[in-house]
């Protein structure tokens, strides 16, 4: 991320979600469907894309009950990671949270992202809990564990 960009957030709609569906096809074996992607909009869902110079580059989305959030999901383009965008993401998220009046947030993550893990640690994030076998490999072969983490805000 250069300091000369333009980054802007816009609220996730059912308009936008192709745009975004290509991102979360790119990030993830086993991407949410279109189905899934628009039943988490609106209600009790909220979740916004950001915008750099003009091009999304990610997007996260959330669930807010009785004074809970869950990160839903969040993911940055394959060409723009490693450039700290999904911190951008993570800290317009936890604004949003704190405007739902969030006390504690959750989330889940596989056992083999590293490098998630390691944002969200830096950012308050504790394990509380594991799901062994939850996600489908990536491989293709068995299954991974999904990590359970909070924060209270």
């Amino acid at each position: 991320m250069t300091q000369n960009s333009v980054h802007t957030f816009s609220t996730i709609t059912p308009e936008n979600t192709q745009a975004l569906l290509i991102i979360e096809q790119a990030c993830h074996v086993h991407p949410w469907s279109e189905k899934t992607f628009n039943s988490c909009i609106g209600g009790r869902y909220f979740g916004e894309y950001l915008t750099v110079d003009n091009v999304v580059v990610g997007f996260y989305v959330g669930e807010h009950v009785a004074g809970e959030s869950t990160l839903m999901d969040i993911c940055v383009a394959p060409e723009y990671q490693g450039k700290g965008y999904g911190k951008v993401l993570l800290l317009q998220f936890f604004q949003q949270c704190q405007q739902l009046a969030t006390e504690t947030i959750f989330l889940e993550v596989r056992a083999k992202n590293i490098s998630a893990q390691m944002l969200y640690i830096n950012q308050g994030f504790t394990e509380i809990s594991r799901r062994t076998g939850y996600y489908p490999s990536n491989s293709g072969f068995g299954y991974e564990d999904a990590i359970v983490m909070s924060k209270k805000l």
